[in-house]
């Protein structure tokens, strides 16, 4: 997709718009990438949207790892800045989006990604047929967030403990809970990074890659 038509997708208002990064002629899996938010926040993202572009290295580092495998690596674009409680507007985005992305890439395995508010999107669309697996990093994991629809899935929650915005603690518990409902769940403690994976970015950016690669190549 060049960058023409990706500002025109984000123009178009009709949903949330979908980035392609790579695009193989013939995909034989899909990673979708979520950015950050806000906990309320109606307005639509800024231009200079600072989460989205956060997820920028970690895109170019799942397209490096998996070049030559036949990978479709995507991001999407919210239409609100944040969840918004009951509505769960990243959420429902996430969920447009793999639609959008089936019909582009076809019924290949899709692994998602997401940072923070995005990490719950996609924990949270998560049971579609499609998805097999998840990487969240410093996810949002409210106490009453729901694990049933997660059975099958393979999980990987990454966190740095002194995160102060979402809590690692919080992921662990996710990540307990959803294993007793019949994910294949991980919590990956990280060493620094807080909770903008800005301080040791690079190993951030590698275990993503390392991680989504395998799934994407796993039988």
């Amino acid at each position: 997709m060049t960058a023409e038509t990706e500002r025109g997708a984000a123009r178009a208002g009709e949903g949330p718009a979908l980035v392609v990064r790579t695009a193989p002629g013939t995909p034989t899996a899909a990673v979708l990438l979520l950015h950050g938010g806000r906990e309320d926040g109606p307005e639509p993202p800024p231009r200079l949207n600072l989460p989205a572009l956060r997820m920028r290295p970690f895109a170019a580092a799942v397209v490096r790892a998996t070049r030559g495998r036949g990978v479709l690596v995507a991001e999407v674009r919210y239409r609100h800045r944040g969840w918004n409680g009951p509505r769960c507007d990243a959420a429902r985005d996430a969920e447009t989006a793999l639609d959008r992305l089936r019909g582009i890439a076809g019924d290949v395995p899709v692994v998602l990604v997401g940072h923070s508010m995005g990490g719950r999107a996609a924990l949270r669309a998560a049971g579609a047929p499609l998805v097999h697996g998840v990487v969240a990093l410093a996810p949002w994991c409210p106490p009453d967030e729901p694990v049933d629809h997660l059975a099958g899935r393979r999980l990987y929650l990454l966190h740095d403990e002194a995160d102060r915005v979402t809590s690692a603690a919080g992921s662990w518990e996710f990540v307990r809970r959803s294993r007793l409902a019949g994910a294949d769940a991980t919590g990956i403690p990280m060493p620094t990074g807080g909770h903008a994976m800005l301080r040791g970015a690079s190993a951030w950016h590698r275990r993503t890659a390392a991680i989504v690669t395998g799934l994407v190549t796993r039988d």
